[in-house]
């Protein structure tokens, strides 16, 4: 199906915007286009809040990680001050990425030209001889930043300075998930994964629930089947879709295999499992015991950065025993990672066919419907 002249015009997606029992689905080229993913990049991702990491990647002075948020370079560190900050990764002689990899520094050094940069990104050193250099000063120079905000542990950051707040942008997200008390879990493990699929197939997949009879066939579905435990769709009023699985026990656990306590803050008689999609690209799954996450990260139109975050309460981590109870959730976790990541690249290889052709949604998959319309909002042309 060939992409159209005028990609962006409204008219082309008309079908797409329809009631979900009379819509289609997007056209294929949304998936394959290098033109819509620009797009894609600069007037979606350049301009919303995007999860970069858990707090504790950062937990002491001096910590830092490097990132690539929708192909934009980062540096994330926690300064002297012990405030996390983001900035460009990009030094300001000549613009070589200036930090590498994680760790702890207590400057960062270009490994171009040596221009050294503090915590809080002030330029230190210039050793380049910019005294001949007409107006040129060093407190000008530093490296640029990047808001960043958080909520629960989770950071995010924004490349449009003129955005609303964080707390905006997730509304009602701190209410749905305050039983959880997210402030007190911790990562006990995260994991990157490069999937050869367009972004928008997996953050489908998030709130697809017609997939669990078949793709996790042999892993979830066995014990929470669709059917058999209420589930509702939540009210929000942010960025966000929101499903609630009333099972009473751990979905992060198959049922033989033991776990952590359940977390303090939740009261058990209506305990299950709250699990908003963030738009455009964070999945947190809120459990009994714990939470995951995953966050897809674009990284060109057929091919993504996909990272899993498994997280804890923080006295379930100082277990003596934590080690051998994270196994069980890894076994669990990493089965239906592995069914996602393989169901997603099968779904980018079919549409990739110049014969496809646009599909017709189910009334069942209403927030996968939601989530392309979303999108379609922000990436389109005005009327």
């Amino acid at each position: 199906m060939r992409e159209p002249e005028d990609l962006f015009s409204p008219s082309h997606y008309a079908n797409v915007r329809k009631p979900v029992g009379e819509a289609f689905n997007l056209p294929p080229w949304c998936y394959t286009s290098k033109r819509f993913f620009t797009r894609e990049i600069e007037q979606l991702f350049g301009k919303v809040w995007n999860f970069v990491g858990r707090a504790e990647r950062i937990a002491n002075v001096g910590d830092f990680f490097t990132c690539d948020v929708a192909t934009v370079p980062l540096l994330i560190v926690r300064g002297a001050d012990g405030t996390p900050r983001a900035f460009a990764n990009t030094c300001r002689h000549r613009g070589c990425a200036v930090a590498r990899g994680e760790g702890n520094a207590r400057s960062f050094i270009c490994p171009y030209h040596a221009w050294t940069y503090s915590t809080s990104g002030a330029l230190l050193g210039a050793p380049t001889e910019m005294e001949g250099s007409t107006g040129f000063d060093m407190k000008d120079y530093g490296l640029i930043p990047v808001r960043l905000e958080s909520w629960g542990g989770f950071m995010f950051v924004n490349l449009d300075s003129a955005a609303s707040s964080l707390a905006d942008y997730l509304g009602n997200l701190p209410d749905l998930l305050a039983d959880y008390d997210c402030s007190n879990l911790a990562l006990g493990r995260r994991v990157e994964f490069d999937v050869p699929c367009n972004w928008k197939f997996y953050v489908e997949n998030l709130k697809d629930a017609l997939h669990v009879t078949t793709v996790h066939r042999n892993s979830i579905s066995r014990f929470a089947p669709v059917g058999k435990y209420w589930r509702e769709v939540q009210k929000t009023n942010g960025n966000m879709a929101s499903t609630f699985m009333g099972y009473p026990a751990s979905a992060m656990l198959f049922p033989d295999d033991a776990g952590f306590p359940p977390i303090r803050t939740l009261d058990m008689s209506k305990a299950g499992t709250t699990a908003p999609l963030i738009f455009p690209n964070l999945y947190i799954s809120c459990t009994v015991d714990g939470a995951w996450y995953i966050h897809v990260n674009p990284v060109a139109p057929d091919r993504i950065r996909l990272e899993q975050g498994a997280l804890f309460p923080r006295e379930s981590l100082d277990r003596p025993d934590r080690d051998e109870v994270l196994t069980h959730y890894f076994r669990r976790l990493d089965m239906t990672q592995a069914e996602d990541n393989e169901i997603c690249a099968l779904q980018h290889q079919g549409l990739s066919s110049p014969l496809s052709r646009q599909g017709r949604y189910s009334t069942k998959e209403a927030l996968v419907h939601q989530t392309v319309n979303w999108i379609l909002d922000r990436v389109l042309d005005a009327d």
